[in-house]
């Protein structure tokens, strides 16, 4: 993997991290810490799935 395709994919998770923990904050109702934290890490992963599911598609 060069360094182009290394920065792409690190921008292309912290867009879907971006994206998912909005949506995440759309659809909480009280806005706390712990709330913050668990939603910045289900973002996280989520992004993380996007990432590799796209990567697997875009393969064949």
């Amino acid at each position: 993997m060069n360094r182009r395709k290394a920065l792409f994919g690190a921008g292309e998770i912290l867009a879907w991290w971006a994206v998912l923990a909005l949506l995440w904050l759309v659809f909480i109702s009280a806005v706390d810490t712990l709330e913050l934290v668990v939603g910045a890490s289900a973002a996280l992963v989520g992004a993380f799935a996007a990432w590799g599911a796209r990567r697997a598609v875009s393969q064949w």
